[in-house]
């Protein structure tokens, strides 16, 4: 991938291959939108202006606005490597910094339960250079909170062993850490979930511009080329307001919504090869009236992008336009009788009912 070197922001700093690799790369269907290019900008502008540096972005919005395409975007305009951490209810400070794991002897791995043996392998035989939980996705398939878990389980069972030998440890370091010390673009999805106020704090102090983080094994510096990009939903069950010392850390906000009609067809013409610009035309006025009516009657569920490309691909192949709107974008929503009744009032009360029936006939 050729990286133009005007748009990175440490032009002369040397990657290694495996960091290359982490660099997003745009697919052709991509289509920048305008809150990527002010972003873009802003950074650019700033990027050498010492306390007005701009390094912490949030993108706040509905579920399918595209934040976390956002994100990977602007990895691929600064040349930086993405990574991510999904935030969970339980988070402890272990999941900020990282974990001290005992290096046990082959004999003693050996009695240990298949499972155990095959985590800890995964992770003795790691080169260090990946978090915990990125080893434990990679190798067992866990998410990121089934594998804080399974590292505090280990640990806890370990510490309860009574035996007659030497045990050394060793760190292995969060993926927040891995980030942070080589300078990468970090992706902190729905912190508005977490519960214990230590671990927002810390997560604070990493914000910082000028911050360090206190590891067990030493103080490390923020890289200079450190990006953190917070998403987070809004109005999602079992979140919370963002912590306000957060919010104060944040150089820029972009309120993520759903984009205008004609970005919304070429996004779904780039996305799916359907090209029948008529037919999205009035699929696109259906999600933007589901929306807007899903907001104003408190129903939960979010017609945005994501539902807009399923739905315009099943229709390309043929399927039903009434039926793939239920099972591509209203049962997404909701699968109460009363609330598919408001949506569906809505949606006649402005012809669109009648625009569907005219779009099922031409297809």
């Amino acid at each position: 991938m050729n990286i133009i070197e005007e748009n990175l922001l440490s032009p002369g700093r040397q990657l290694t291959d495996v960091e290359r690799d982490l660099i997003w790369k745009k697919p052709l269907s991509h289509k920048a939108s305008e809150e990527e290019l002010r972003i873009c900008s802003e950074i650019r502008r700033n990027w050498h202006r010492g306390e007005m540096k701009i390094a912490n972005i949030l993108l706040e919005g509905d579920a399918g606005s595209g934040k976390t395409q956002l994100a990977k975007a602007l990895s691929a305009a600064f040349g930086l490597p993405y990574t991510k951490v999904t935030c969970f209810a339980d988070m402890d400070k272990s999941d900020i910094i990282g974990s001290i794991l005992p290096v046990i002897s082959p004999e003693r791995l050996e009695k240990m339960e298949p499972a155990e043996q095959t985590v800890l392998k995964a992770l003795y035989e790691s080169d260090g250079f990946q978090s915990t939980a990125e080893i434990l996705t990679g190798v067992l398939g866990m998410t990121e909170e089934q594998a804080a878990v399974k590292v505090k389980e280990l640990c806890s069972m370990l510490a309860r062993e009574k035996e007659d030998e030497a045990v050394s440890y060793r760190f292995y370091p969060s993926e927040i850490v891995r980030a942070y010390r080589h300078g990468y673009l970090l992706e902190i999805q729905e912190p508005t979930v977490i519960r214990d106020a230590a671990v927002l704090m810390a997560l604070n102090s990493a914000l910082e511009l000028d911050g360090s983080l206190n590891l067990p094994t030493e103080i490390i510096r923020r890289h200079p080329d450190f990006i953190a990009v917070i998403t987070t939903n809004r109005s999602y069950a079992g979140t919370r307001p963002l912590n306000e010392a957060l919010r104060d850390r944040v150089q820029h906000t972009e309120k993520m919504d759903l984009p205008g009609k004609n970005i919304m067809v070429d996004r779904a013409m780039a996305k799916t090869g359907y090209t029948d610009e008529e037919v999205l035309d009035v699929l696109a006025d259906v999600i933007i009236l589901l929306d807007q009516t899903a907001r104003a009657n408190a129903i939960k569920g979010v017609a945005g992008m994501r539902s807009l490309f399923y739905w315009a691909d099943a229709v390309a192949a043929g399927t039903s336009v009434h039926e793939s709107l239920y099972h591509k974008v209203i049962y997404k929503m909701t699968t109460d009788s009363e609330e598919i009744k408001i949506l569906e009032d809505a949606l006649r009360s402005r012809g669109l009912l009648a625009g569907l029936d005219k779009v099922e006939t031409e297809t």
